[in-house]
């Protein structure tokens, strides 16, 4: 479990093909501080474990599934990607509840400077849309942040300056791939309404 507020920018120092995988050596920086391998770090919002360390440099398997449903294999040697270790017990959780489980890629359909802000618009399937509403909370590339307006097929985001220097937020441009993960109280909210499922009967109330 995440919280969706990125700790470091790495970057991708190599990647080592390992049908039907690949292996991503990741300079972590501090991060890479402390970690253990079996650790869960969050890249660009996708759950991974660490495999290997090298000094700085954490080494993560990502299979199949996971190259071809997040914007992880499009990434090259060079590519910075947001990094945030699991949550631990205790913690502060300064944005939202995040799974590390992406839902699906968005696009970045437009992108609107107002400095030193920036607003982005991501286009979206009506299926995920269905799990965004106005003021709610989203995860983009990993990133916690708060829905301005939603509409059918696309929602916006407005940057701060901190968000814009320390992710990747900050250098996406129009076209781009993010990776999407909905907040998981609306999943569970919708499922309840498709499924029709009650709550447990009260104690002295009657269910007529």
């Amino acid at each position: 479990m995440f919280t969706g507020i990125v700790e470091s920018l790495g970057r991708i120092a190599k990647i080592t093909d390992q049908p039907p995988g690949k292996l991503f050596s990741i300079d972590a920086g501090e991060l890479a501080k402390g970690a253990a391998i079996g650790d869960s770090v969050a890249i660009n919002g996708c759950c991974l474990t660490v495999v290997a360390i090298d000094g700085g440099v954490l080494g993560f398997e990502a299979g199949e599934e996971t190259l071809s449903r997040t914007n992880l294999g499009a990434q090259e040697v060079g590519s910075r990607v947001n990094l945030e270790r699991a949550l631990a017990v205790g913690d502060r959780l300064g944005g939202h509840y995040v799974t590390g489980h992406v839902d699906e890629l968005g696009t970045l359909l437009d992108r609107r400077e107002d400095p030193p802000w920036a607003f982005l618009r991501f286009g979206v399937s009506k299926k995920l849309s269905s799990q965004i509403a106005d003021k709610g909370s989203i995860a983009i590339d990993g990133v916690s942040l708060t829905v301005v307006d939603a509409d059918p097929d696309s929602f916006t985001v407005a940057l701060i300056p901190h968000t814009l220097d320390v992710t990747t937020l900050g250098f996406r441009n129009v076209g781009d791939k993010v990776n999407l993960e909905s907040d998981v109280l609306a999943k569970y909210v919708q499922r309840s309404l498709i499924t029709g499922v009650k709550g447990p009967d009260v104690p002295g109330e009657s269910s007529d």
